[in-house]
């Protein structure tokens, strides 16, 4: 009886051993991009979020452009063109350029003349 259970132990063993042998695992190097595709990079984040602000929608929609579809586009922007995009963002002035500065800018070097130099 000892021994018969060993033949079976034994039978076992092998038939395991061949079944698993059959399954194969393929190894290969993968892109940065597709290891890092389910997170977001901060940059297209930012530009996602400016997406969504109430001005730039109604600025598209002005446009013509679905905003929609324009964050669909930028999902699918490869990650140097997304950089490129989140810096111009960033670069761009905040308002408009109206050329009240440059008037600030004479009234003040007027005054300093006028009070300074005058005397």
């Amino acid at each position: 009886m000892n021994l018969s259970l060993k033949k079976t132990t034994c039978r076992a063993l092998v038939i395991s051993v061949l079944a698993l042998s059959f399954q194969s695992a393929n190894a290969g190097l993968i892109g940065a991009e597709q290891a890092a595709g389910a997170t977001m990079s901060a940059e297209r984040a930012m530009v996602l979020s400016s997406l969504e602000r109430a001005e730039v929608v109604a600025q598209m929609q002005r446009a013509g452009v679905d905003p929609i579809a324009a964050r669909e586009r930028v999902k699918t922007m490869s990650e140097a063109e997304v950089q490129a995009l989140a810096q111009d963002i960033q670069t761009a002035p905040v308002g408009a350029d109206s050329g009240w500065a440059i008037v600030a800018i004479i009234v003040i070097a007027a005054l300093i003349w006028y009070y300074a130099i005058r005397k």
